[in-house]
Protein backbone atom coordinates (compact mmCIF):
# COMPACT_ATOMS: atom_id res chain seq x y z
CA UNK A 1 0.00 0.00 0.00
CA UNK A 2 2.83 2.36 0.51
CA UNK A 3 4.57 1.48 -2.64
CA UNK A 4 1.52 2.35 -4.48
CA UNK A 5 1.26 6.26 -2.83
CA UNK A 6 5.18 6.63 -2.99
CA UNK A 7 4.43 5.53 -7.37
CA UNK A 8 1.53 7.73 -7.07
CA UNK A 9 3.26 11.19 -5.47
CA UNK A 10 6.29 10.18 -8.40
CA UNK A 11 3.44 9.71 -11.37
CA UNK A 12 1.48 13.36 -10.31
CA UNK A 13 4.40 15.79 -11.26
CA UNK A 14 4.74 13.18 -14.48
CA UNK A 15 0.89 13.56 -15.51
CA UNK A 16 1.34 17.20 -15.22
CA UNK A 17 4.42 17.29 -17.37
CA UNK A 18 2.28 15.26 -19.97
CA UNK A 19 -0.49 18.45 -19.98
CA UNK A 20 2.71 20.55 -20.97
CA UNK A 21 3.24 18.63 -23.56
CA UNK A 22 -0.43 18.61 -24.91
CA UNK A 23 0.81 22.40 -25.77
CA UNK A 24 2.41 21.27 -28.81
CA UNK A 25 -1.68 21.39 -30.41
CA UNK A 26 -1.78 24.53 -30.04
CA UNK A 27 0.14 25.49 -33.46
CA UNK A 28 -3.17 25.41 -35.43
CA UNK A 29 -5.05 27.53 -33.20
CA UNK A 30 -2.04 29.60 -32.66
CA UNK A 31 -1.37 29.41 -36.66
CA UNK A 32 -4.68 31.08 -37.35
CA UNK A 33 -4.73 34.25 -34.82
CA UNK A 34 -1.02 35.13 -36.37
CA UNK A 35 -1.97 35.11 -39.68
CA UNK A 36 -5.13 37.17 -39.32
CA UNK A 37 -3.03 40.01 -37.33
CA UNK A 38 -0.05 39.72 -39.62
CA UNK A 39 -2.26 39.42 -42.78
CA UNK A 40 0.15 36.41 -43.48
CA UNK A 41 -0.15 35.03 -46.85
CA UNK A 42 -0.76 30.75 -46.35
CA UNK A 43 3.35 29.88 -47.55
CA UNK A 44 3.92 32.18 -44.39
CA UNK A 45 1.00 30.74 -42.35
CA UNK A 46 2.56 27.36 -42.46
CA UNK A 47 5.84 27.83 -41.93
CA UNK A 48 5.14 28.68 -38.17
CA UNK A 49 3.58 24.41 -37.84
CA UNK A 50 6.69 23.45 -39.34
CA UNK A 51 9.14 25.28 -37.35
CA UNK A 52 7.61 22.95 -34.38
CA UNK A 53 7.65 19.38 -35.88
CA UNK A 54 11.06 20.12 -37.75
CA UNK A 55 12.78 19.09 -35.06
CA UNK A 56 11.28 16.17 -34.03
CA UNK A 57 12.99 14.60 -37.12
CA UNK A 58 16.37 16.34 -36.23
CA UNK A 59 16.12 15.90 -32.44
CA UNK A 60 14.71 12.82 -31.49
CA UNK A 61 17.51 10.58 -31.92
CA UNK A 62 19.80 12.97 -30.24
CA UNK A 63 17.55 13.03 -27.22
CA UNK A 64 17.95 9.55 -26.86
CA UNK A 65 21.72 9.85 -26.40
CA UNK A 66 21.64 12.91 -24.09
CA UNK A 67 19.26 10.66 -21.83
CA UNK A 68 22.02 8.14 -21.90
CA UNK A 69 24.29 11.27 -20.38
CA UNK A 70 22.53 13.20 -17.77
CA UNK A 71 19.41 10.63 -17.25
CA UNK A 72 15.68 10.92 -18.23
CA UNK A 73 14.18 12.93 -15.25
CA UNK A 74 16.80 16.03 -15.84
CA UNK A 75 16.00 15.59 -19.92
CA UNK A 76 12.21 16.38 -18.67
CA UNK A 77 13.32 19.03 -16.74
CA UNK A 78 15.15 20.52 -19.60
CA UNK A 79 12.39 19.98 -22.32
CA UNK A 80 9.71 22.13 -19.69
CA UNK A 81 12.42 24.71 -19.06
CA UNK A 82 12.70 25.36 -22.73
CA UNK A 83 8.96 24.74 -23.05
CA UNK A 84 8.17 27.99 -20.38
CA UNK A 85 10.60 29.82 -22.38
CA UNK A 86 8.30 29.31 -25.17
CA UNK A 87 5.32 30.73 -23.56
CA UNK A 88 6.69 33.76 -22.75
CA UNK A 89 8.05 35.22 -25.66
CA UNK A 90 4.60 36.24 -27.75
CA UNK A 91 3.02 37.64 -23.99
CA UNK A 92 4.65 40.70 -24.40
CA UNK A 93 2.68 43.16 -26.66
CA UNK A 94 6.01 45.13 -27.57
CA UNK A 95 7.68 41.77 -28.68
CA UNK A 96 4.79 40.64 -30.70
CA UNK A 97 5.77 40.02 -34.50
CA UNK A 98 6.53 37.51 -36.98
CA UNK A 99 9.84 36.88 -36.18
CA UNK A 100 9.55 36.30 -32.43
CA UNK A 101 6.59 33.86 -33.32
CA UNK A 102 8.32 31.77 -35.48
CA UNK A 103 10.84 31.78 -32.75
CA UNK A 104 8.62 30.75 -30.20
CA UNK A 105 7.40 27.77 -32.37
CA UNK A 106 10.93 26.62 -32.90
CA UNK A 107 11.54 26.45 -28.83
CA UNK A 108 7.63 24.84 -28.26
CA UNK A 109 8.92 22.64 -31.32
CA UNK A 110 12.52 21.92 -29.49
CA UNK A 111 11.17 21.37 -25.91
CA UNK A 112 7.87 19.36 -27.40
CA UNK A 113 10.52 16.92 -28.97
CA UNK A 114 13.17 16.40 -26.03
CA UNK A 115 9.91 16.08 -23.89
CA UNK A 116 8.20 13.49 -26.02
CA UNK A 117 11.27 11.41 -26.37
CA UNK A 118 12.15 11.58 -22.54
CA UNK A 119 8.57 11.82 -20.68
CA UNK A 120 7.40 8.41 -21.56
CA UNK A 121 11.08 5.87 -20.81
CA UNK A 122 10.82 8.52 -17.38
CA UNK A 123 7.39 6.65 -16.26
CA UNK A 124 9.46 2.79 -17.15
CA UNK A 125 11.28 3.83 -13.49
CA UNK A 126 7.89 3.55 -12.07
CA UNK A 127 5.44 1.65 -13.84
CA UNK A 128 6.70 -2.01 -15.64
CA UNK A 129 5.30 -4.18 -17.22
CA UNK A 130 1.39 -4.79 -18.57
CA UNK A 131 0.36 -1.76 -16.51
CA UNK A 132 2.80 0.64 -18.45
CA UNK A 133 0.51 0.56 -21.60
CA UNK A 134 -2.54 2.08 -19.35
CA UNK A 135 -0.02 4.35 -17.90
CA UNK A 136 1.27 5.99 -21.41
CA UNK A 137 -2.44 6.05 -22.14
CA UNK A 138 -3.17 8.00 -19.22
CA UNK A 139 -0.87 10.24 -20.14
CA UNK A 140 -2.25 11.10 -23.33
CA UNK A 141 -5.51 11.75 -21.94
CA UNK A 142 -3.96 14.24 -20.00
CA UNK A 143 -2.06 15.89 -22.98
CA UNK A 144 -5.32 15.40 -24.78
CA UNK A 145 -7.13 17.87 -22.31
CA UNK A 146 -4.35 20.36 -22.83
CA UNK A 147 -5.03 20.26 -26.67
CA UNK A 148 -8.51 20.22 -26.31
CA UNK A 149 -8.74 23.74 -24.16
CA UNK A 150 -6.33 25.54 -26.22
CA UNK A 151 -8.72 26.93 -28.98
CA UNK A 152 -11.43 27.36 -25.90
CA UNK A 153 -9.21 29.79 -24.39
CA UNK A 154 -7.85 31.16 -27.05
CA UNK A 155 -11.19 32.16 -28.53
CA UNK A 156 -12.46 33.17 -24.99
CA UNK A 157 -9.70 35.67 -24.59
CA UNK A 158 -9.95 37.18 -27.91
CA UNK A 159 -13.89 37.63 -27.37
CA UNK A 160 -13.24 38.82 -23.85
CA UNK A 161 -10.40 41.07 -23.96
CA UNK A 162 -9.31 41.36 -27.61
CA UNK A 163 -6.15 39.60 -26.49
CA UNK A 164 -5.92 35.31 -27.81
CA UNK A 165 -2.27 35.76 -26.65
CA UNK A 166 -3.70 35.22 -22.75
CA UNK A 167 -3.23 31.78 -23.94
CA UNK A 168 0.49 31.91 -23.20
CA UNK A 169 0.35 33.24 -19.32
CA UNK A 170 -2.42 30.62 -18.57
CA UNK A 171 0.04 28.07 -20.18
CA UNK A 172 3.24 29.52 -18.48
CA UNK A 173 1.86 28.99 -15.19
CA UNK A 174 0.97 25.39 -15.75
CA UNK A 175 4.67 24.68 -17.50
CA UNK A 176 6.39 26.22 -14.09
CA UNK A 177 3.95 24.03 -11.93
CA UNK A 178 5.43 21.08 -13.58
CA UNK A 179 8.92 22.19 -13.55
CA UNK A 180 8.97 22.85 -9.74
CA UNK A 181 6.92 19.60 -9.15
CA UNK A 182 8.73 17.31 -10.96
CA UNK A 183 12.39 18.88 -9.58
CA UNK A 184 11.30 18.06 -6.29
CA UNK A 185 10.32 15.05 -6.86
CA UNK A 186 12.76 12.01 -6.74
CA UNK A 187 12.74 9.45 -8.99
CA UNK A 188 14.99 6.72 -8.64
CA UNK A 189 16.69 5.58 -12.45
CA UNK A 190 19.26 3.40 -13.80
CA UNK A 191 21.59 5.31 -16.02
CA UNK A 192 22.90 2.85 -18.75
CA UNK A 193 26.85 2.04 -18.31
CA UNK A 194 27.14 1.69 -21.47
CA UNK A 195 26.84 5.73 -22.75
CA UNK A 196 29.04 5.19 -26.20
CA UNK A 197 26.21 4.75 -28.36
CA UNK A 198 26.36 7.20 -31.49
CA UNK A 199 23.51 8.53 -33.71
CA UNK A 200 24.31 5.58 -36.68
CA UNK A 201 24.36 3.14 -33.73
CA UNK A 202 20.81 4.10 -32.96
CA UNK A 203 19.36 4.05 -36.63
CA UNK A 204 20.51 0.67 -36.99
CA UNK A 205 18.23 -0.72 -34.54
CA UNK A 206 15.91 -0.10 -37.40
CA UNK A 207 17.79 -2.94 -38.78
CA UNK A 208 16.10 -5.40 -36.35
CA UNK A 209 12.85 -6.15 -38.49
CA UNK A 210 10.94 -5.85 -35.11
CA UNK A 211 12.08 -2.44 -34.32
CA UNK A 212 11.22 -1.25 -37.46
CA UNK A 213 8.09 -2.70 -37.49
CA UNK A 214 7.13 -0.24 -34.26
CA UNK A 215 8.39 2.81 -35.99
CA UNK A 216 6.25 2.42 -38.83
CA UNK A 217 3.55 1.67 -36.32
CA UNK A 218 4.01 5.32 -35.10
CA UNK A 219 4.61 6.82 -38.56
CA UNK A 220 1.44 5.03 -39.72
CA UNK A 221 -0.36 6.64 -36.66
CA UNK A 222 0.55 10.00 -36.44
CA UNK A 223 -0.17 9.87 -40.04
CA UNK A 224 -3.46 9.10 -39.66
CA UNK A 225 -3.67 11.57 -36.79
CA UNK A 226 -3.00 14.69 -38.59
CA UNK A 227 -4.51 13.48 -41.89
CA UNK A 228 -7.97 13.02 -40.35
CA UNK A 229 -7.76 16.72 -38.83
CA UNK A 230 -6.71 17.64 -42.40
CA UNK A 231 -8.89 16.50 -44.46
CA UNK A 232 -12.04 15.64 -42.52
CA UNK A 233 -13.32 19.29 -42.84
CA UNK A 234 -12.67 19.39 -46.47
CA UNK A 235 -14.78 16.10 -46.88
CA UNK A 236 -17.67 17.93 -45.11
CA UNK A 237 -17.22 20.90 -47.26
CA UNK A 238 -16.64 18.60 -50.60
CA UNK A 239 -20.00 16.80 -50.20
CA UNK A 240 -22.58 18.23 -48.48
CA UNK A 241 -21.52 22.34 -49.89
CA UNK A 242 -20.99 23.29 -46.23
CA UNK A 243 -19.10 26.32 -45.10
CA UNK A 244 -15.56 25.68 -43.38
CA UNK A 245 -17.55 27.01 -40.22
CA UNK A 246 -19.46 24.67 -39.64
CA UNK A 247 -17.66 21.80 -41.29
CA UNK A 248 -15.07 22.28 -38.85
CA UNK A 249 -16.99 21.23 -36.12
CA UNK A 250 -15.85 17.50 -37.89
CA UNK A 251 -12.25 18.37 -36.25
CA UNK A 252 -13.74 18.63 -32.70
CA UNK A 253 -15.43 15.56 -33.09
CA UNK A 254 -12.16 14.15 -34.10
CA UNK A 255 -10.16 15.78 -30.76
CA UNK A 256 -13.36 14.58 -28.53
CA UNK A 257 -13.28 10.81 -29.30
CA UNK A 258 -9.71 11.20 -29.36
CA UNK A 259 -9.90 12.15 -25.47
CA UNK A 260 -12.79 10.14 -24.65
CA UNK A 261 -10.16 7.15 -26.19
CA UNK A 262 -7.47 8.05 -24.15
CA UNK A 263 -9.38 8.05 -20.86
CA UNK A 264 -11.19 5.10 -21.45
CA UNK A 265 -8.30 3.04 -22.51
CA UNK A 266 -6.47 3.85 -19.58
CA UNK A 267 -8.67 1.95 -17.89
CA UNK A 268 -9.64 -0.77 -20.48
CA UNK A 269 -5.66 -1.80 -21.09
CA UNK A 270 -4.97 -2.23 -17.34
CA UNK A 271 -7.52 -5.48 -17.30
CA UNK A 272 -7.65 -6.45 -21.37
CA UNK A 273 -4.59 -7.87 -23.09
CA UNK A 274 -3.35 -5.34 -25.53
CA UNK A 275 -3.12 -7.14 -28.71
CA UNK A 276 -7.39 -7.49 -28.34
CA UNK A 277 -7.62 -4.28 -27.57
CA UNK A 278 -5.06 -3.16 -30.30
CA UNK A 279 -7.26 -5.23 -33.30
CA UNK A 280 -10.33 -4.06 -31.87
CA UNK A 281 -8.84 -0.39 -32.23
CA UNK A 282 -8.21 -1.03 -35.24
CA UNK A 283 -11.38 -2.47 -36.57
CA UNK A 284 -12.69 0.66 -35.41
CA UNK A 285 -10.64 2.79 -37.88
CA UNK A 286 -11.39 0.05 -40.68
CA UNK A 287 -15.18 1.05 -40.19
CA UNK A 288 -14.24 4.49 -40.25
CA UNK A 289 -12.30 4.62 -43.64
CA UNK A 290 -15.21 2.39 -45.14
CA UNK A 291 -17.60 5.24 -44.05
CA UNK A 292 -15.35 8.03 -45.43
CA UNK A 293 -15.64 6.66 -48.55
CA UNK A 294 -18.88 6.21 -49.12
CA UNK A 295 -21.06 7.80 -46.67
CA UNK A 296 -22.26 11.29 -48.03
CA UNK A 297 -24.84 12.19 -44.82
CA UNK A 298 -23.62 14.64 -41.89
CA UNK A 299 -24.45 11.74 -39.45
CA UNK A 300 -22.66 9.27 -41.49
CA UNK A 301 -19.73 11.54 -41.89
CA UNK A 302 -19.62 12.38 -38.20
CA UNK A 303 -19.48 8.46 -36.96
CA UNK A 304 -16.99 7.78 -39.23
CA UNK A 305 -14.69 10.56 -37.89
CA UNK A 306 -15.77 9.44 -34.21
CA UNK A 307 -14.57 6.32 -35.01
CA UNK A 308 -11.30 6.79 -36.15
CA UNK A 309 -10.47 9.65 -33.33
CA UNK A 310 -11.20 6.57 -31.16
CA UNK A 311 -9.73 3.68 -32.46
CA UNK A 312 -6.82 6.13 -32.90
CA UNK A 313 -6.69 7.50 -29.75
CA UNK A 314 -4.28 4.56 -27.95
CA UNK A 315 -2.32 3.12 -31.05
CA UNK A 316 0.70 5.38 -29.83
CA UNK A 317 0.48 4.04 -26.38
CA UNK A 318 0.03 0.49 -27.26
CA UNK A 319 2.92 0.19 -29.86
CA UNK A 320 5.06 2.79 -27.72
CA UNK A 321 5.17 0.45 -24.35
CA UNK A 322 5.87 -2.41 -26.94
CA UNK A 323 9.08 -1.12 -27.90
CA UNK A 324 10.15 0.10 -24.41
CA UNK A 325 9.29 -3.59 -23.58
CA UNK A 326 11.17 -5.02 -26.30
CA UNK A 327 14.77 -3.86 -25.58
CA UNK A 328 14.39 -2.51 -21.91
CA UNK A 329 18.16 -1.83 -22.04
CA UNK A 330 17.81 0.21 -25.23
CA UNK A 331 14.83 1.92 -23.84
CA UNK A 332 16.64 5.70 -24.18
CA UNK A 333 17.73 5.24 -28.12
CA UNK A 334 14.26 3.16 -28.68
CA UNK A 335 12.23 6.09 -27.40
CA UNK A 336 14.03 8.61 -29.71
CA UNK A 337 13.49 6.36 -32.57
CA UNK A 338 10.18 6.11 -32.00
CA UNK A 339 9.51 9.93 -31.74
CA UNK A 340 11.07 10.31 -34.97
CA UNK A 341 8.33 8.28 -35.94
CA UNK A 342 6.05 11.76 -35.59
CA UNK A 343 7.85 12.68 -39.13
CA UNK A 344 4.68 11.03 -40.13
CA UNK A 345 2.74 14.27 -39.44
CA UNK A 346 4.40 15.93 -42.53
CA UNK A 347 4.50 12.67 -44.98
CA UNK A 348 1.00 11.41 -44.96
CA UNK A 349 -0.39 15.67 -45.25
CA UNK A 350 2.21 16.03 -48.18
CA UNK A 351 0.90 12.92 -50.03
CA UNK A 352 -2.80 13.41 -49.18
CA UNK A 353 -2.55 16.96 -51.35
CA UNK A 354 -0.64 15.56 -53.72
CA UNK A 355 -3.15 12.94 -54.75
CA UNK A 356 -6.06 14.95 -54.12
CA UNK A 357 -5.21 17.06 -56.57
CA UNK A 358 -4.48 14.46 -58.97
CA UNK A 359 -8.04 13.13 -58.50
CA UNK A 360 -10.09 16.66 -57.98
CA UNK A 361 -11.42 15.30 -55.13
CA UNK A 362 -10.78 14.59 -50.98
CA UNK A 363 -10.93 10.76 -52.19
CA UNK A 364 -7.11 11.06 -52.64
CA UNK A 365 -6.37 12.32 -49.01
CA UNK A 366 -8.85 9.16 -47.82
CA UNK A 367 -6.84 6.85 -50.16
CA UNK A 368 -3.55 8.06 -48.52
CA UNK A 369 -4.75 7.80 -44.85
CA UNK A 370 -6.00 4.04 -45.43
CA UNK A 371 -2.46 3.05 -46.43
CA UNK A 372 -2.03 3.80 -43.00
CA UNK A 373 -5.11 1.22 -41.26
CA UNK A 374 -3.78 -1.42 -43.80
CA UNK A 375 -0.54 -1.39 -41.87
CA UNK A 376 -1.96 -0.97 -38.31
CA UNK A 377 -4.11 -3.90 -39.56
CA UNK A 378 -0.83 -6.20 -40.60
CA UNK A 379 0.75 -5.21 -37.16
CA UNK A 380 -2.60 -6.14 -35.21
CA UNK A 381 -2.07 -9.71 -37.43
CA UNK A 382 1.85 -9.61 -35.29
CA UNK A 383 0.12 -8.78 -32.42
CA UNK A 384 -2.19 -11.66 -32.05
CA UNK A 385 0.28 -13.56 -33.42
CA UNK A 386 2.31 -12.58 -30.56
CA UNK A 387 5.02 -12.61 -33.43
CA UNK A 388 6.31 -8.87 -31.74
Amino acid sequence: MEAKQSNLSKLLPIMFAFFAMGFVDMVGTATNYVKADFALSDTMANFLPSMVFLWFFFLSVPTGLLMNKIGKRKTVLLSLVVTALAMVLPMFKIAYNYPVMLVSFCLLGIGNTLMQVSLNPLITCIVTGEKLASTLTFGQFIKAIASFIAPIIAGWASVQFGNWRLLYPVFLVFAVIATVYLWMTRIDEEIPRDKSSGFLDCLKLLGDSTVLLFFLGIVAHVGIDVGVNTCAPKIIMERLSLPLEKAGIATSIYFLFRTLGCFSGSFILARFPLGKFFAISVFCMVLSMAGLFVCHSLAGLYIAIALVGFGNSNIFSMVFSKALLYLPEKNNEMSGLMIMGLIGGTVFPLLMGILSDALGSQIGSVLVINLGVIYLVYLAYMFKKDKV
